[in-house]
């Protein structure tokens, strides 16, 4: 079997959908963005395959996995002339009318050499990453450890850091939202209204996707965070350099944060509300719990906002304990995009 195997970096480049042949539960655990999971056996296969293998060899895992494929093999076909079509469709591109399918597994052996050995037979150009996931793992690891010149936008819970961020994407800034990458705003309340957040391998793949578009000597603002985000945690070489990176420390006055807070809160289910408050029941205490609660049955907004800012004002001073290089841009009562730029840049200047 003499499938055509490509490096990463030349993989990458070809034109035509991206395939991960590898079980439903190897691609949720981590896999390359934007491919297609077409697998060639389920999970329960999968293991029983491997299981072959270890007890019997190489030849009896070959033929038991040819067992499952069997029943399968039209199926299989079938999805990957569909995907073809897609692509085919949504191509304005005259040289993409006959895309080259990219196919990986986790090791570029048999799964995807098999498939592409299956398509030559229909005429149909394909190419395997070599080295599998493998190698797509390697890459994403490595590019923590490169030197990134981050800076860190901090500020206390209300202080509108996050819109900050998404304001200098929209003017060409690179930004990492770590938070939306993560699907979580790493608070009780952080997964309120938020997609479901992915494995911890798949945040650390989308994070080195963004790293991967950026100019290399360009300052990149991330938000201030824990090295947890929900079940998710940011790589650690990368936390490292946020840890010692410049910081801009925004600060607005109670109620600028108030009205922030209850603007992005409000709008959630009362029954979610008072679960994110039992979730840190024992910090806050009984009484402020207490009275949470009833703010939230209350829809009294200010008053439940009130009784979680001062446990959140401490844990984010310990949060920044050990924090240097600190630039505080007093925001009080600008909400302007306009003006928060200009002091942005003017603290790019200074």
């Amino acid at each position: 079997m003499n499938s055509r195997k490509e490096e990463l970096e030349k993989f990458r480049k070809l034109n035509g959908p991206l395939i991960d042949v590898r079980s439903p539960g190897e691609y949720y655990k981590g896999h390359m963005p934007n491919s297609i999971n077409i697998p060639l056996f389920d999970n329960e296969e999968r293991s029983i395959v491997g299981t072959v293998y270890k007890n019997y060899g190489r030849q009896e895992a070959v033929i038991k996995g040819l067992e499952f494929l069997a029943v399968k093999i039209e199926n299989i076909i079938n999805k990957l002339f569909e995907v073809i079509n897609d692509h085919q469709l949504t191509s304005h591109n005259s040289q993409f009318s006959d895309p080259t399918l990219k196919i990986y597994c986790a090791r570029g052996g048999m799964r995807s050499q098999s498939l592409c050995w299956l398509l030559e037979k229909y005429n149909h150009r394909s190419v395997t990453l070599k080295n599998g996931y493998k190698s797509y793992r390697k890459w994403t690891l490595d590019s923590f450890n490169k030197k990134w010149e981050i800076v860190v936008m901090g500020g206390k819970t209300g202080t509108g850091k996050t819109k900050i961020l998404k304001l200098l994407r929209d003017n060409n800034y690179q930004i990492i939202d770590l938070e939306g990458l993560a699907g979580h705003r790493g608070s009780t309340f952080g997964g309120l209204g938020m997609k479901a957040q992915p494995s911890n391998e798949q945040f650390e793949n989308t994070i080195a996707e963004e790293l991967k578009g950026f100019i290399k000597n360009k300052k990149i603002f991330v938000e201030a965070e824990s090295a947890n985000i929900g079940k998710c945690k940011i790589p650690h070489e990368f936390f490292s350099q946020m840890k010692s990176a410049e910081r801009i420390e925004i600060k607005k006055s109670e109620s600028n944060r108030l009205e922030e807070l209850i603007k992005t809160y409000s709008i959630f289910e009362e029954k979610d509300l008072i679960e994110a408050v039992l979730r840190i029941k024992k910090r806050l205490g009984p009484q402020r719990t207490t009275i949470a609660i009833e703010s939230i049955k209350n829809k009294d907004w200010k008053s439940v906002c009130k009784s979680v800012l001062e446990y959140y004002d401490k844990c984010y001073d310990y949060e920044k304990t050990g924090a240097s290089n600190i630039k505080i841009l007093d925001m009080t009562d600008i909400f302007d995009d306009q003006t928060t730029l200009r002091l942005i840049n003017e603290y790019m200047k200074s």
